[in-house]
């Protein structure tokens, strides 16, 4: 049975700091036994300082966050996901990427988020993700050592129909890093993460950011690791550190021979408008 390791961390605005405590995590996921690490949404910088954070938001190649996790990845020989980094495209654009990294420290997929977080939450909080990030077009899927996992990334969700693609795909793990504000975490974080297990018939496994960051922000933490019937087999809470799961691949042909609901689907006709 394989084991997963998540880490839940407060990144800070210096790419420098935070590239160290992801080597430092994936040291300490190889020696716990884990075959993959995954990190939070923007592992690499959490900025809200757009002008402050244009200094540090390079492209790939120029990434030392980037850098740093494929030499640890390689040297320690795990495989690692990064939740997300801020990276800057060919095109000069600003996106939210994840990567999928193997245990010789190649990269083996790379996601953009597709939903971009555009809200005005009661707490007075406001946040455009769209004013400086392009979204993604496209959905991801890719084999690792423990199945085939799809990869979403926070506000991503929200908003089923991704899921329900990755679900038909039939992926038996699907990733959801975050850095979700602690208002929306404590009323829908647990509920959603649950819901998209139990929908997909899936493990989800969400590193989350937590605690209070250097731009200023707050996020909810808790980060998770729910199985195909929707249990929750690891709860983080809401201390930086690194937890560790096992993921029961028999689990989910379990699930899906007692609840066949993906095969069952069927296609819903539009309904008429009066």
């Amino acid at each position: 049975m394989p084991k997963i390791a998540l880490l839940q961390m407060t990144s800070s605005i210096d790419p420098v700091e935070n590239a160290a405590t992801l080597v430092d995590a994936i040291s300490v996921a190889k020696q716990g036994g884990a075959v993959m690490l995954f990190t939070p949404e923007m592992s690499g910088l959490l900025d809200r300082d757009r002008t402050r954070a244009a200094d540090n938001i390079v492209t790939e190649n120029e990434s030392p966050v980037l850098a740093a996790v494929i030499k640890a990845a390689r040297e320690f020989e795990l495989w690692v996901a990064i939740g997300s980094l801020a990276v800057k495209t060919e095109a000069g654009d600003w996106a939210n990427r994840s990567f999928l990294i193997d245990n010789s420290g190649a990269v083996r997929a790379r996601y953009d988020k597709i939903h971009m977080f555009d809200v005005e939450l009661a707490s007075g909080e406001t946040w455009r993700e769209s004013s400086a990030y392009k979204p993604g077009e496209e959905v991801v899927i890719a084999e690792t050592p423990i199945g085939l996992m799809g990869l979403t990334i926070c506000y991503d969700l929200r908003f089923p129909a991704l899921f329900e693609a990755l679900g038909q795909a039939r992926c038996d793990v699907i990733a959801i890093p975050a850095a979700f504000t602690a208002p929306t975490g404590q009323a829908h974080w647990h509920v959603l993460q649950r819901a998209r297990a139990i929908e997909e018939s899936a493990f989800v496994v969400a590193a989350a950011q937590t605690g209070k960051h250097a731009d200023g922000r707050s996020t909810y933490g808790h980060s998770l690791v729910v199985d195909p019937w929707g249990e929750i087999l690891l709860d983080m809470g809401e201390v930086p550190g690194i937890g560790f799961a096992d993921i029961d691949l028999a689990r989910i042909a379990d699930v899906r021979r007692q609840l066949p609901s993906l095969a069952n689907r069927r296609d819903i006709p539009k309904s008429a408008r009066p």
